[in-house]
């Protein structure tokens, strides 16, 4: 791990300075503070335990505090809202690091008749989705899994939902952003001062800077266009079981094709019996904490709750009659298919809203799967990519499950269906006061990244514990990609003080950390 090389000294008057800058109140330096801006699913928390916290409400204090760090060589952490666990939650890759709190700002503004929103970090999808409700106006979010996260954070780190909408990076048009040294800087058409197209045409002028941002630490993110998605006349769809774990197979070969011609327009999520399970149940009542859960147990689990091995739903969006051809050509490739079970979805405008991440709906209850050991649980998740063919996806399975039963994890997995690729996300749940368990941890997360990597595929996000296990992965040309993030990083970061080691880029004066 990184080793703790921040100068107190130094850290003192920077706080010192901080203070003055955006007063007392927003500078959290005490040890509860410094827990509380920890990753609360690690095994051990202090690992990556911050210095503390800043607070900044405006644009202008982010860049005084930027201004603030470079003085006194402090590295700070940015953070929207802190909510990306299973990912290290609000904590930095390096230990010591102040993090960046821009959970206070919180401004919205939408175009209704163009469907787009500019938003700032702090707002959460709950907040835009009450904003809109509010004002009943007639656009759909896209939301994860779990909602309490920023609408700007989620995005910048790639994450999806389950909409048409749901490659949230890819709905991103123009951006607000904080350099590392303190400039500003607007993306897309929001370089030109009194732009009328900011949030409405992607590219600009010259090179396109708004994905340069996700994943990276080139500069802290301000305020984000996105474009939402126009609410439809008709949500039409199924919901589908499967029985064998083999079916996974077949499954995804009578998807893919749907996805890649834009029959579905959405990205539909194979998630295997746990993924319903570990949400609506404890381990404790199917299993003793020493044993492995068996077929039986397994069995017991889908009677009880009527699921099958995988489950799928499928969605499509827009005017009625042609939802109804649409679904009509879906069923239609599952026939003489062996499906568990096939139910129909319908919701038609003016029907009950359907209160579900499938139309847009923000929820939380999957964060439910971390009290699956009925203790301090905690998740951390490998996600590789792939291709969109059944027989990688069943060979997938089987070498993960496999990994799975040799460290003693319960297998939970899925496999969500893009439109040229495969995410296999494989959550692995542990308990956090299980010393045996936690070793493990560590050792099925290595095994999976080379794993994968002998298969050829890479993952597209990870934890702050690995993310420079993850970069060595991406090797071609001896490391060339990472080359090339050091020289962007050391010329807009000289004095390395924003994210060190994020997504395994670190500036040239901390390379030695490189875990």
């Amino acid at each position: 791990m990184q080793p703790q090389t921040i100068d107190p000294a130094m850290l003192a008057r920077a706080i010192s300075a901080l203070r003055a800058a955006i007063g007392e109140k927003n500078v959290f330096t005490a040890e509860d503070d410094k827990v509380a801006y920890s990753d609360h699913y690690a095994p051990d928390e202090s690992v990556h335990r911050p210095s503390g916290g800043l607070a900044p409400a405006t644009v202008d204090e982010v860049r005084a505090v930027v201004r603030i760090a470079n003085e006194f060589r402090i590295p700070l952490w940015p953070i929207s809202r802190g909510k990306n666990f299973g990912y290290g939650g609000p904590a930095p890759v390096l230990k010591g690091s102040l993090v960046l709190d821009l959970s206070r700002m919180k401004r919205i503004e939408i175009d209704e008749e163009n469907g787009t929103v500019l938003v700032e970090p702090g707002v959460s999808f709950f907040d835009l989705y009450d904003f809109i409700q509010a004002r009943k106006l007639p656009l759909w979010l896209s939301v994860p899994g779990n909602s309490w996260g920023s609408v700007v954070g989620n995005a910048l780190d790639r994450g999806v939902g389950y909409t048409p909408y749901g490659d949230h990076a890819a709905r991103i048009c123009g951006l607000e952003v904080v350099l590392p040294e303190g400039d500003l800087v607007r993306t897309g058409m929001g370089a030109m001062g009194n732009s009328k197209s900011w949030q409405l045409y992607k590219p600009g002028f010259g090179p396109s800077w708004d994905t340069m941002f996700c994943q990276s630490n080139f500069g802290i993110v301000t305020k984000m266009g996105l474009w939402l998605m126009p609410e439809p006349e008709s949500v039409l769809g199924f919901d589908i079981e499967f029985d064998k774990p083999e079916d996974i197979g077949w499954a995804v070969d009578v998807l893919a094709p749907l996805r890649r011609d834009g029959v579905i327009q959405q990205s539909p999520s194979f998630g295997n019996w746990m993924r319903s399970a570990a949400v609506m149940t404890r381990r404790e009542q199917w299993a003793k904490p020493d044993q492995m859960l068996d077929e039986k147990a397994i069995s017991a689990i889908r009677k009880h709750f009527n699921i099958g091995w995988w489950s799928v739903q499928i969605r499509t969006y827009g005017p009625l009659e042609i939802n109804e051809a649409t679904n009509r050509h879906v069923q239609k490739a599952f026939n003489g298919k062996k499906v568990l079970a096939m139910k129909p979805s319908r919701w038609v405008k003016g029907d009950k809203p359907l209160g579900s991440p499938v139309s847009g709906t923000p929820i939380s209850f999957p964060l439910a799967n971390a009290n699956w050991f009925s203790g301090r649980g905690g998740h951390v998740s490998y996600s590789p990519v792939l291709p969109p063919r059944g027989d990688l996806a069943l060979k997938q399975f089987q070498r993960t499950k496999a990994l799975y039963d040799r460290y003693g994890m319960d297998y939970h997995a899925s496999f969500s269906m893009g439109e040229r690729s495969m995410t296999n996300v494989n959550q692995v749940l542990f308990d956090r006061d299980n010393p045996v368990m936690a070793a493990n941890l560590d050792r099925i997360f290595r095994a999976l990244v080379v794993d994968a990597k002998e298969q050829g595929y890479g993952e597209y996000r990870t934890h702050i514990d690995y993310m420079d296990v993850v970069a060595e992965t991406f090797d071609f040309n001896q490391h060339a990609l990472r080359r090339l993030n050091e020289k962007v990083k050391d010329a807009l970061d000289p004095r390395g003080i924003l994210a060190p080691g994020k997504s395994g880029i670190w500036p040239a004066g901390r390379r030695g950390a490189r875990a």
